[in-house]
Formats: C-alpha cells, structure tokens, sequence
C-alpha cells in the first residue's frame, strides 16, 4: 500500500452534503456545480433497498472495502491494481430528492486519467439494470 495516503477526515454526510471535491480535478461528485467534478446522482426506483443493491454492485467490483454502511449511506475504498493508489467513493441515498447522491475521489495526485468518473458511470450502469 505505498500510494494508499490518510483516510480523509471529512467524509460522511453534513446537512445534506457530502465533503467538496478539491480543486483537483481527480474527483466527482453529484454536489458539485463546477463542470470539472459535477457528475449526476444516480437515480433509484426503490429507495429502500438502494443501499443494499449498491453494497451488492460494490462487492462485485474488484479491489473493494466497504468502511461504513447505514440505511442512507455507503462509503467503500477502490484500490488501482498497479499502484495501490486509494479512492474513496461515498453514496449518500438523498431521500428529499429522490436521487443517491455520489463522490468518488482520489486520496493522492492530480489527474485520475478519468477513473473516478468512469467507476460510477459503471455503477450508474450496473444500478440501471437492477
């Protein structure tokens, strides 16, 4: 794990909101108003079970950990296979909106190459044919 880097500190949910993407540009987030990170939610026809459906989709993917996990929220770890480089990715189920919110970030570096953008677009995918 040499490019693992720290857990950050500021992640979960607060009032709403999941942490701001930095201004790097090696993360998404569906809170996001900047071109640069903005990625849409993912949209869920049944709320109760998103979470659970998302926890499913995550274990299928390789090099998962899944660290918290509640009704509303899901946060899991994505390792790069060549590097061990680390990504948080955190799904918030947004209930007033009817969408789950996403941010899927680098811990280090600048550029992902689009990796964080292009592992939800899979989820977004895999979610759809729920």
């Amino acid at each position: 794990m040499v490019f693992a880097g720290k857990r950050p500190s500021n992640l979960g949910v607060n009032n709403g909101k999941l942490a701001p993407c930095p201004n790097s540009p090696n993360c998404v987030s569906s809170q996001s108003s900047d071109a640069t990170h903005q990625i849409a939610p993912l949209i869920t026809s049944n709320p109760e079970s998103a979470i659970a459906t998302l926890k499913g989709i995550i274990k299928s993917l390789p090099r998962t950990k899944i660290i918290t996990e509640s009704k509303d929220y899901l946060y899991a770890e994505f390792k790069s296979a060549l590097m061990g480089f680390v990504d948080d990715v955190e799904f918030y189920l947004d209930r007033k909106a009817n969408v789950i919110q996403v941010r899927s970030a680098s811990r280090l570096g600048q550029s992902d190459l689009g990796v964080n953008r292009q592992r939800i677009e899979t989820i977004r995918a895999q979610l759809n044919k729920v």
